[in-house]
């Protein structure tokens, strides 16, 4: 559909969520996600939040750390940021722990409802996924979008015959 004749799918640990390896660039991806659903919702009725990866490495602290560490350039001089810690599986820190720890590296102005970029620290189990993202490099279906289509694919598409007209 987008151009990767073989992407890699294969599920996580947590249920729900599957990981997508794609030879094409995973912010185009996002974006031309978010324009087939606006021509058509019901194309990805089953998935409702895309999230471009870029790094994996273990979810310890300091392997967590060393990643942000590599990755804080990201976020230019002058730029806000938030962090956003989504964890599944993971029982190791408390996601308020794991801010303090990796926020102390990030040397910008926080901005928590517009900044410039977002730090993502997905955390699945013994891994973890980081990027540096603008807020319009993830791709997600508000609920309203979700219930739309939902309407759609379950309504009828012909009125029942009851012999009244």
């Amino acid at each position: 559909m987008l151009g990767d004749e073989n992407p890699f799918v294969k599920p996580t640990p947590a249920k729900g969520l599957i990981g997508v390896r794609t030879v094409l660039p995973a912010r185009e991806v996002t974006k031309e996600l978010r324009a087939i659903v606006a021509g058509d919702p019901s194309l990805l009725y089953y998935t409702c939040k895309w999230v471009p990866v870029d790094l994996w490495t273990w979810s310890d602290i300091d392997s967590m750390k060393e990643a942000v560490m590599g990755m804080r350039g990201s976020i230019k001089e002058g730029e806000t940021w938030r962090m956003t810690v989504e964890k599944r599986r993971y029982t190791a820190h408390h996601r308020i722990e794991i801010i303090k720890a990796l926020a102390e590296l990030i040397g910008a102005k926080v901005d928590l409802t517009h900044p410039d970029k977002i730090l993502r620290i997905d955390i699945i189990g013994r891994y973890a996924a980081i990027s540096v993202l603008t807020p319009d490099e993830m791709f997600s279906l508000s609920f309203p979008q979700l219930m739309n289509t939902v309407e759609r694919l379950t309504a009828p598409t012909s009125r029942p015959q009851d012999g009244r007209d």
